[in-house]
């Protein structure tokens, strides 16, 4: 589906100057942006390739993985409606890229009517082949007997599909192991662990890791409480207190690449177990980066929900594994499906979402309940009421901040997330941070607000957009500023408790009265609250909306016309990928 841009300023920096031709004609329709047209552009020059719609096909495909797909299919698209006055080339067109010198290049790799960049058709291969190897291993040998034995203690009674996840585990290299917030993934891990442990001679090497500092620091505490209950006592201290960090880190950071780790296939990690959460945030290329470094004698768990937001970056690797291994070997995939986290209603409400039905979904959120609010932002008290909402909750996270009591300053600020779709415009993150600290100021007197007023204040909430492998801070980390005798320091959550740190230290962090939908994944708050934009927002889709409304542990509000959530919960964000395909077939001769 092609969502073409509008704009009335020609100095848009979606706009290409100069651009001519074909290029410039699908750039001035809104269709491509400039950094398609110029990446286009100049790769043309370089692979000397004449034909205008080859270098169309290009700009398409760069556009179609900042868009999150890894592939175009150039038939499906040159059946799509366009603009007035623009026309798809003629038939034939996939054929002609292909016997073009952008393919000869190897720019781009064609399959039948399929176009890749051919780094992303290289991982893609990779990642494949790498999984294929895995599943061609023999199994690894498993005493039957004693974990006949040990299983029914780790699992009693109630604990039945986390049982039989782990006994499926143990006895395989490789795992996918599904299903949403709350079904007990965690246990099942923990008691995999435990299970390897005790058929283990030695101390195993277990890593666990996670797309995001947050989510690794979350899979930690999880795994270390669910080991501390009472029918883990006497198998906990085998497995010992594993410790839990980004993929990133376990990979080994390598200065000046983004794209290449210490640990790869000339260099493998030493671990005999490799547990992977949220690997719905896990784009392609780090898969790719993942799967090389794996020893074939570790078991590698790939944990998450294919139902939440995939990766910012290209794929949607989790949700291709689960199609394409659970066809080729369905031992492979196993899906917990019981929800114990939420509120029946939250886990109802949820289940709808997934499952597309718009009406069951509203009429949910209309019966209302303990656990679910809709509020209809047309309604002239609504979005002044939020404002109030979530300042009170601002000035109750203040007051913790105030005394420097940093564990219950956090605390507090895990009793509520405000989640947008949009960073920018009145339904964005922008606007609300710069409004909740408006009315943070107006009720305090005091001058609070970066840009404009104070920015390290007692209270504000904290979230680091980047990792800082100095200070052991990563993506997704979150935070309170504490006061601190006649200053302040930054209160940075961590699975041992608040970490103190100067705030001169911290450099790529943003206000969180808001966050992004996107941002909050791999989090959970007691309450959420869920603003959705306008029916006539592209990122309002069935993943984003099920990622919001799983954040949430007691109450979820959400703020949407009739009209947005029809289209949130009927429009799935449809990403282009021939992983699941490939997963489901024979290697072939791709050289």
């Amino acid at each position: 589906m092609i969502e073409p841009f509008e704009t009335d300023d020609a100095h848009d920096r979606r706009l290409a100057l100069g651009a001519d031709g074909v290029l410039g004609a699908f750039n001035a329709a809104g269709v491509l942006e400039a950094a398609d047209v110029h990446a286009a552009r100049r790769i043309q020059a370089l692979a000397g390739e004449p034909d205008d719609d080859a270098a169309l096909a290009l700009a398409l495909t760069v556009r179609s993985v900042r868009h999150g797909s890894v592939c175009l299919d150039l038939d499906d698209l040159s059946r799509t409606s366009l603009p007035a006055g623009l026309s798809w080339p003629s038939p034939g067109w996939a054929a002609r890229v292909g016997a073009g010198r952008l393919a000869a290049a190897g720019v781009l790799r064609v399959e039948g009517t399929v176009a890749y960049l051919d780094r992303y058709w290289r991982e893609e291969c990779q990642v494949r082949d790498d999984l294929v190897a895995r599943l061609d291993l023999p199994a690894p040998q498993v005493d039957e007997e004693r974990m006949a034995v040990v299983a029914p203690v780790l699992f009693p009674q109630g604990y039945d599909e986390q049982r039989a996840a782990a006994i499926s585990a143990a006895r395989q290299w490789t795992t996918v192991l599904t299903g949403g917030p709350g079904t007990g993934k965690t246990t099942a891990v923990a008691g995999l662990l435990a299970l390897l442990a005790d058929q283990s001679d030695r101390p195993l090497r277990i890593a666990l890791t996670a797309p995001t500092g947050k989510a690794a620091a979350r899979l930690q505490e999880a795994v270390r409480t669910a080991l501390a209950e009472p029918h883990f006592a006497d198998h906990a201290a085998a497995v010992g207190a594993p410790t839990a960090q980004t993929l990133h880190r376990l990979l080994g950071w390598k200065r000046g690449s983004r794209n290449r780790f210490r640990h790869d296939r000339r260099n493998r990690l030493p671990h005999d177990v490799i547990v992977v959460d949220e690997t719905s945030m896990v784009s392609l290329t780090m898969m790719a980066r993942l799967v090389e470094a794996v020893r074939a004698d570790c078991r590698l768990v790939l944990v998450g929900d294919p139902d939440q937001l995939a990766s910012v970056e290209a794929g949607a690797v989790l949700a291709d594994l689960v199609d394409g291994l659970a066809r080729r070997r369905p031992t492979t995939v196993t899906s917990l499906r019981t929800s114990h986290r939420f509120g029946r209603q939250i886990n109802e409400l949820a289940e709808a979402v997934r499952d597309g039905h718009a009406d069951r979904v509203l009429d949910l959120l209309a019966a209302g309940g303990d656990h679910l609010e809709l509020l209809d932002p047309d309604d002239p008290a609504t979005l002044p009421g939020l404002r109030a909402r979530a300042v009170a909750h601002a000035l109750r996270l203040r007051a913790a901040a105030v005394t420097g009591d940093a564990a219950r300053a956090i605390e507090v600020l895990d009793e509520h997330r405000l989640l947008c779709a949009h960073r920018d415009g009145p339904w964005g993150v922008g606007h609300w941070n710069r409004a909740i600290e408006r009315g943070l100021a107006e009720t305090t007197g005091l001058p609070i607000g970066g840009g404009w007023g104070q920015e390290w204040y007692a209270g504000r909430p904290l979230l680091l957009t980047s990792n800082d492998y100095g200070l052991d801070l990563f993506n997704g980390d979150t935070g309170v500023v504490v006061a601190e005798g006649e200053g302040t320091r930054a209160a940075i959550a961590t699975p041992h408790g608040p970490r103190l740190l100067a705030t001169s230290r911290l450099t790529d962090v943003d206000t969180m009265h808001a966050m992004t939908v996107h941002k909050s994944q791999g989090s959970q708050a007691a309450q959420v609250t869920v603003l959705l934009p306008p029916d006539d927002s592209l990122l309002l889709t069935r993943e984003l909306f099920y990622t919001a409304l799983t954040r949430a542990e007691h109450k979820v509000t959400v703020i949407a016309t009739a009209a947005a959530l029809r289209l949130a919960v009927s429009r799935p964000a449809n990403r282009a990928s021939g992983l699941a395909r490939r997963l489901d077939h024979a290697p072939v001769d791709e050289t």
